[in-house]
């Protein structure tokens, strides 16, 4: 204990237990948390699940200080506490690790670590005594991380590591995660578990915000539900199981398994020959990539973030220029065609970004539906919009695809992510593609649409459409996908079918190792 006390910049007071009751916040017409009750302990993982919306990161950005509640109060080790800001959240010894890093990639690890404390040395910092402290900190905790690198150097979970040297060098004593999962690979998320394990016995409380249900099962000792800004219940996470949680974040039965069931195949729809592009960093992008997808097939593209998913997207739908190779749809060389004429073509395209480059979030429900097919009969006719049609088919879709919306001509920027996301599915769908690209389809979207939007990918598949699944959520790739592609760096470094392929496999692939090590030896 004394060992670690030399390596924190300074004593910190141990934190027991952390409560809060009847926490209270309301937005402009929303009830974000509804008297919540909440606790954690010294050695615990504590894992807190809801769908979006539910009021999660409210009510932990309310013990972070980042929002003030209207009503309830916190107590640390049975004393009243008043948090105004994340400093002084720091102060009582909570920490936060956020979903989007907070860490400036020019500077070393040292210098992120000592960013915004106080020197010894005036102006100047004490990098050499940051550095021994975080090489102590590494070792307590196995966070194997070198002081001198770059951030830009260093891998998303070697990032993540940083992060959780960042909040233990500040005395944290309770930490947040917030979807600390998302980006990582297996192994990653492996090496993540066994850090969180050794912080529960050292005596650090830990609360896990995650989506991944099995995840929750694996990591935490208990669990919290919140639904619709309210608590549902807390349970011991060893009595309960993931359908059950689901169920309780939802309030209805969920499918966690889909039917991924045999179709035939038919021919090749969407081909990529030895495609090279740039990407906005000024480095290649794709590095010949080679691939094909055909009909009543879901081929899934597995990866880290950053590692060309965007760039493949973008050169299939004519976002981005190919610098060397083809596209072909259906037989055709569509490498020089516009993203319009590729539309007309058959293509239809779920982008990642869907607020940025899924909608127009200044247009109504009903103008973003028609966005790709307006200028054409029935929607218009002589350059004048056929209002009564687009009225009509908007409703049938608005019902076909069950978004939530007070009208068709409330604005899009009003919905939820969710409902956003079904409106650009319903859009594309009702087009009668071809070939779909899905990007990211249900990248922050809460366990009941995700449900839908993989349902629908899915009947696309019966329907013998080609759909190229872009994803870094791996349960989704195995989920969905017939073939297994994985990207590493711009390149694709191997295509697996999906039967009986082992994450393992997928998780070295997804790092750049293209055998195992038994297979090397």
């Amino acid at each position: 204990m004394s060992h670690k006390q030399d390596v924190l910049p300074s004593a910190r007071a141990h934190i027991e237990t952390v409560e809060m009751r009847g926490i209270t916040k309301r937005f402009p017409g929303v009830l974000a948390n509804d008297h919540v009750d909440f606790d954690v302990h010294a050695g615990e993982v504590h894992a807190l699940l809801g769908e979006n919306g539910a009021g999660k990161s409210t009510l932990m950005k309310i013990l972070y200080g980042l929002y003030q509640p209207d009503e309830g109060e916190i107590y640390i080790n049975g004393q009243p506490v008043t948090i105004h800001s994340p400093s002084d959240a720091i102060r009582l010894g909570i920490g936060m690790i956020h979903q989007h890093f907070m860490l400036v990639e020019t500077m070393t690890v040292a210098e992120n670590v000592a960013l915004g404390l106080p020197s010894s040395r005036g102006f100047l910092t004490d990098l050499d005594v940051v550095s021994q402290r975080i090489l102590a900190l590494a070792d307590i905790y196995g966070l194997k991380i070198d002081p001198n690198a770059y951030i830009w150097q260093l891998s998303v979970g070697q990032q993540q590591r940083v992060e959780i040297i960042k909040a233990l060098y500040r005395g944290a004593s309770l930490l947040i995660l917030d979807e600390p999962t998302a980006v990582l690979t297996p192994q990653e998320v492996d090496e993540l578990f066994a850090i969180m394990r050794q912080m529960t016995q050292d005596g650090h409380a830990l609360i896990f915000i995650s989506h991944k249900l099995h995840e929750v099962i694996e990591i935490s000792d208990r669990v919290t539900v919140l639904r619709d800004g309210r608590k549902i219940g807390t349970r011991p996470t060893s009595e309960t199981t993931k359908s059950a949680l689901a169920n309780w974040m939802v309030g209805r039965e969920v499918a966690l398994t889909l039917d991924r069931e045999p179709v035939e195949v038919g021919d090749v729809r969407l081909a990529l020959e030895n495609v090279h592009c740039g990407s906005d960093r000024g480095t290649p992008g794709l590095r010949g990539v080679s691939l094909e997808v055909r009909g009543g097939e879901i081929l899934g593209i597995a990866g880290v973030s950053g590692n060309g998913q965007r760039e493949l997207a973008e050169v299939i739908t004519g976002l981005r220029e190919v610098t060397e190779g083809k596209v072909i749809l259906e037989g055709e060389d569509i490498t020089a065609l516009l993203p319009g004429e590729r539309t007309d073509r058959g293509l239809s395209y779920i982008p990642e970004e869907r607020m940025k480059d899924g909608i127009i979030q200044d247009f109504t429900v009903a103008e973003n539906l028609i966005l790709r097919e307006h200028h054409k009969p029935p929607f218009s006719y002589r350059g004048f919009l056929n209002q009564r049609f687009i009225s009509q088919h908007s409703a049938e879709l608005i019902r076909a695809f069950r978004i939530k919306t007070p009208s068709q001509k409330t604005l899009a920027k009003n919905l939820s992510g969710g409902n956003i996301q079904k409106i650009v599915l319903a859009r594309e769908l009702a087009r009668h593609p071809r070939v779909i690209i899905a990007a990211q389809p249900t990248r922050g979207l809460d366990i009941g649409a995700t449900e839908y939007v993989r349902e629908q990918l899915l009947e696309q598949r019966r329907q013998g459409v080609a759909v190229m699944l872009i994803s870094e959520d791996l349960d989704e790739i195995l989920a969905l996908s017939d073939r297994i592609a994985v990207i590493y760096e711009g390149q694709i470094m191997d295509i697996l079918p999906n039967e009986n392929v082992s994450v393992e496999r997928l998780g070295l692939l997804m790092a750049g190792v293209r055998e195992p090590a038994e297979a090397q030896a």
